[in-house]
Formats: C-alpha cells, sequence, structure tokens
C-alpha cells in the first residue's frame, strides 16, 4: 500500500503530469538562468505528485478522491 494514500484520481493524475512536463519543456525553451531552474524544478515537482497520486497541499486542505480525504 505505501506509506501515504493516494488523493488524487486518474484524470487529476494525468493533467498534473501533462502540464507538469509541459511546464518544465517551456522553462527550458523560453528562460535563462535562475528563473529556468526555479521553473523547471516546479514543473518536475507538480509532475511528480501525479505520477505518485498524492498531492500534499490538497491533503492540507482537505481535498482527497471522493470527497473524503
Amino acid at each position: 500500500m505505501g506509506f501515504y494514500r493516494k488523493n488524487i484520481g486518474g484524470l487529476h493524475q494525468a493533467v498534473r503530469i501533462a502540464l507538469g512536463v509541459a511546464v518544465a519543456v517551456a522553462a527550458f525553451v523560453y528562460l535563462t538562468g535562475a528563473a529556468l531552474w526555479l521553473v523547471a524544478l516546479g514543473g518536475a515537482g507538480f509532475a511528480l505528485t501525479g505520477l505518485v497520486g498524492y498531492c500534499p497541499m490538497c491533503a492540507m486542505a482537505g481535498i482527497g478522491r471522493g470527497g473524503v480525504s
């Protein structure tokens, strides 16, 4: 089962992965310097939450799968 309980569903996961990768790629295309790395890491972190299926911010806000956290 793991050390956590998934709190985002399948569609939410797919959207997070797609947007996270898109933001990271856009950062490498359009930005330079420190901004590039900050935005790329943010996008990668967003994609990682999609891959894992757990979002700490959603957990703190009480948002979970099926409306139950």
